[in-house]
């Protein structure tokens, strides 16, 4: 006789104040089979506030990949399983993630259940352009793979959101400050608690804060993205250093006529159609 499968719950809990969780999540996490916990002694607090039963396993970076398949075995077995993290919403930043992936793979049905998220309070309580932005999450180990990665962001005009444990911040800042150069920034720490903090301060003045002061707690970097103007401006320049010959020859290659190879460079090298037709005589 087949066994009806189970779900996957994604349990968006606090991230620092515990009154912010939603009765659904709540409800959610009394009535699953079971909890996987990022940190089940951290996790413990939050169930107790709500009075909540439901046994907890743990899921978490160092065995996501093994009990990932066990936690699929049970949820094919009939069983619900609602997933949460530390803090936060689950997948983001978090070996939830792969869980999620897998779950998909074995055709489980999988829902999420909205709450709060770190990037996105930091976010909104950053004053900085929220329409567009990018979330790097925190930067990796890797020596190599974090400086490609910084060097993708040289040139984001969007605002970027970075972690940061403590232990890590000042070097993370001095190398934003040398890739990125002085961009206005906003550090977040302690969202949502009584010590909540956005300070509002350029990379630079950052990094000279840390110089005397001993980073506390995880922080949320919200990084305003560069100035499009500035950007096309450095685009300019680079497109100046050819003559305008060898600008027209570029898209005379691509297979455009006279005319609209004039109008393109015109574009690239902030000019009028008419000058570049002029110059070019």
């Amino acid at each position: 006789m087949d066994t009806k499968e189970g779900t996957l719950y994604l349990c968006a809990t606090p991230i620092g104040n515990l009154s912010d969780i939603s009765m659904h999540v709540v409800d959610t996490l009394r009535e699953a089979d079971l909890i996987a916990a990022e940190d089940t002694r951290n996790s413990i607090k939050l169930l107790n506030r709500y009075e909540i039963r439901t046994p907890m396993t743990s899921y978490h970076e160092h065995n996501k990949y093994d009990k990932a398949r066990e936690l699929i075995r049970q949820i094919k077995g009939g069983k619900n399983i609602a997933l949460i993290t530390d803090a936060g919403t689950p997948a983001i930043s978090d070996p939830g993630e792969e869980l999620v992936r897998m779950c998909h793979e074995e055709g489980i049905r999988v829902t999420s259940l909205p709450g709060p998220c770190a990037c996105i309070t930091a976010l909104t309580l950053s004053g900085f352009r929220a329409r567009r932005f990018c979330f790097e999450g925190f930067l990796p180990a890797d020596k190599k793979e974090r400086r490609e990665i910084l060097e993708q962001l040289r040139d984001e005009t969007r605002t970027v959101i970075l972690y940061e444990a403590p232990h890590h911040l000042k070097g993370t800042l001095d190398q934003l400050l040398e890739t990125l150069g002085s961009r206005d920034l906003a550090l977040c720490k302690e969202l949502t608690k009584k010590h909540e903090s956005c300070m509002r301060m350029t990379l630079k003045d950052a990094v000279d804060h840390f110089a005397d002061n001993e980073p506390k707690g995880e922080y949320v970097l919200v990084i305003a993205g560069k100035d499009p103007e500035e950007k096309k401006e450095e685009s300019r320049e680079e497109w100046r250093k050819l003559t305008l010959e060898e600008h027209m020859k570029i898209y005379e290659d691509q297979g455009l006529d006279r005319k609209e190879c004039m109008k393109k460079v015109a574009s690239d090298r902030g000019m009028t159609k008419r000058d570049v037709y002029q110059q070019l005589l």
